[in-house]
């Protein structure tokens, strides 16, 4: 029995299916860990979740910005941009199925017996693995229940760009899920800064890449994350970024999670 874990997929299906010939997955016996971002950009989103949920309960994943983006597209809250590949997944058959499956997903995963720690962006610097899943769980509560559609049409925004034990309503819900789906630069006094995009270095001036804040509290979890694309795969250890930039036409990634000595496989991605 073997866990992988495997980068932003984006819609690319084909390059997926490749990356778990090349792993070797069993379906009867392995299990899988999904980074976030199974949506939007490449050719087959539908693709990509149809696989994803035929794997039942051997498939983990998180709830990526691209995931978040289609539930707000889906529920009227963002404008579906013109020639975007999400018109074809808001339209088809099997709609339901795949915005349900979504609603249901959590933004962190967190296995003690293997050490392991998986969300789309990251972990907060200044927050323990532990209130790390407690904090989003209070958004997983609002997704899978009656608020939302409420808390969609709250979850743009780039402020409060500090945390704040004390934040309350769709302030303290919104850095939440900003820290875990969208974070990359954070200042070493934990503001975070949602503009910048591109490599880490230069960072703006005042912040560092989120990974490089000591976060001692964190004890001796690895911490797999995704979403960075243009810094393609990191390894520095704990920390293990995936995103290795495969609907840019570069590489899909997997890390098998058991072994302490990291082993990450890829495939090439038209």
């Amino acid at each position: 029995m073997a866990t992988w874990a495997i980068g932003d997929i984006q819609g690319c299906r084909i390059a997926l299916e490749r990356l778990l010939d090349r792993i070797r997955f069993d379906p009867s016996a392995d299990h899988l860990w999904l980074v976030g971002d199974l949506v939007n950009r490449g050719p087959d989103s539908a693709g990509v979740l149809d696989l994803v949920i035929s794997l039942g309960e051997r498939v983990r994943t998180v709830l990526g910005n691209h995931d978040l983006h289609l539930l707000a597209t889906a529920a009227g809250i963002r404008p579906l941009k013109k020639r975007s590949v999400l018109a074809a997944l808001l339209a088809h058959p099997s709609r339901e199925k795949y915005l349900n499956f979504l609603l249901k997903q959590p933004l962190i995963v967190d296995d003690p017996e293997i050490d392991v720690v998986m969300c789309h962006a990251g972990i907060y610097p200044f927050w323990s693995a532990a209130e790390a899943a407690r904090y989003a769980s209070e958004v997983a509560g609002i997704l899978r229940g009656g608020e939302s559609t409420a808390f969609l049409a709250h979850m743009y925004g780039n402020t409060p760009a500090r945390w704040d034990p004390a934040l309350d309503g769709w302030p303290r819900l919104r850095f939440i899920i900003n820290a875990f789906t969208r974070m990359r630069y954070c200042s070493p006094a934990g503001e975070l800064e949602f503009d910048a995009k591109g490599r880490a270095d230069p960072a703006p001036a005042g912040f560092l890449p989120w990974f490089d804040i000591p976060n001692p509290r964190l004890g001796r979890r690895r911490l797999i994350f995704g979403h960075w694309s243009d810094i393609g795969l990191i390894c520095r250890p704990p920390f293990i970024g995936l995103d290795g930039g495969c609907v840019w036409g570069r590489q899909l990634a997997a890390v098998h999670l058991e072994p302490a000595r990291v082993n990450i496989v890829t495939v090439d991605c038209d």
